[in-house]
């Protein structure tokens, strides 16, 4: 069996880009097609057999690789991949519309059937930050898009979901069945801590969707201290309406990372995800976390047990939830133990036994 894996792009280090990593460790002598490769921003994959498609070649593809975005479906589709009996995507936008040959086997593992282009698309359009005139022509590029988006989806033999949350969305916009598969979370580098808890903990990528002025507005109303990590977008406009109990730490290591959340009250998730990776992390370090009510989040987050929901999305109610947080109720063990059904090699044993399954019929 010869399997190859498509990822849409490798210039930013997310929750996707950690999937292709656990992919790569599953079928190592397995060939990457993407669209791009900035190998300085992810040195992590510059050993690896990467082919990038004819993008990678035009003028700032690594850094304005957004500019190219009507070019890439046509260079998804540019792919050579007849050699390959199974091919696995891993998709949020373009590389589920690869072109396979006739008797090959397409997986597609989705995070999330593309963001922009169905559940977000209003609000992609509003909160993007162009030009009046670019703007404009928007909405109808991204119509085109949506039309090969949704052909691009028949293409795929066999969906696997992230979560149940994308398993309605890819029924609802792709009318197609799919699989859940959670993805993996490398428990093994997270540690329950005995020191004394004196912060509330959020982060990841700072971008608006994830709601972290919520935070800085709840920790501004409260005093009470609260840390961040990561970088993005939305970085300068935060740190900008955050008092000096908000501490903004930028991009720390895996290794800073474990400690903050082990040592963290809990961890704060705002926002609605796909399935919410870091969550689960905070959940491996033994610490509960005060979480939106809804997306993944309902899948991994046990009220009372492994932490709390916010019904509303409102600093008002989570202000409420970190005066009245009771870190005593919780038992860090319990929260562990809970943690590890997500772990890497519970995704590896299901992933493998999935396509093996497929290649069986």
């Amino acid at each position: 069996m010869k399997l190859a894996i498509v990822h849409d792009h490798l210039v930013q280090d997310g929750g996707a880009e950690q999937v292709l990593r656990v992919l790569q460790e599953i079928w190592p002598e397995a060939p990457t097609y993407t669209l791009v490769f900035d190998a300085a921003k992810m040195p992590s994959f510059k050993d690896k057999d990467i082919r990038s498609s004819f993008l990678q070649k035009l003028p700032f593809a690594k850094s304005r690789y957004q500019w190219y975005i009507a070019l890439m479906p046509t260079a998804t589709e540019s792919y050579d991949l007849r050699e390959f009996d199974v091919v696995v995507s891993s998709s949020s936008a373009f590389s589920k519309g690869i072109i396979t040959r006739p008797g090959a086997i397409h997986i597609c593992y989705c995070h999330t059937p593309t963001r922009y282009l169905w559940s977000d698309s209003v609000s992609y359009v509003n909160e993007l930050k162009v030009p009046k005139p670019i703007k404009m022509f928007l909405p109808p590029l991204l119509s085109m898009l949506r039309v090969w988006d949704r052909h691009a989806a028949d293409r795929v033999d066999h969906f696997i979901a992230n979560s149940a949350t994308v398993k309605e969305r890819i029924n609802k916009y792709y009318e197609a069945p799919s699989t859940i598969i959670h993805p993996p979370v490398d428990v093994s580098k997270f540690a329950i801590s005995d020191a004394p808890k004196s912060y509330f903990l959020a982060g990841g990528r700072l971008v608006p969707y994830k709601r972290f002025d919520l935070v800085v507005q709840a920790a501004n109303k409260t005093g009470i201290p609260v840390k961040i990590f990561g970088s993005g977008p939305a970085e300068a406009e935060l740190k900008a309406m955050a008092k000096g109990n908000v501490e903004f730490l930028g991009r720390v290591t895996l290794a800073e990372q474990a400690k903050l959340y082990a040592n963290a009250k809990a961890y704060i998730h705002p926002q609605e995800e796909d399935f919410g990776m870091t969550a689960v992390e905070s959940m491996a370090a033994g610490r509960p976390v005060i979480a939106f009510n809804r997306g993944g989040a309902t899948e991994t987050v046990v009220p009372g047990v492994t932490g709390e929901f916010l019904d509303e999305q409102s600093w008002e109610e989570l202000a409420d939830h970190l005066i009245r947080f009771d870190n005593a109720k919780y038992d860090p063990a319990a929260i562990r133990t809970h943690a590890e059904k997500f772990s890497t090699e519970q995704f590896k044993a299901k992933l493998k036994a999935f396509v093996e399954e497929k290649l069986r019929k």
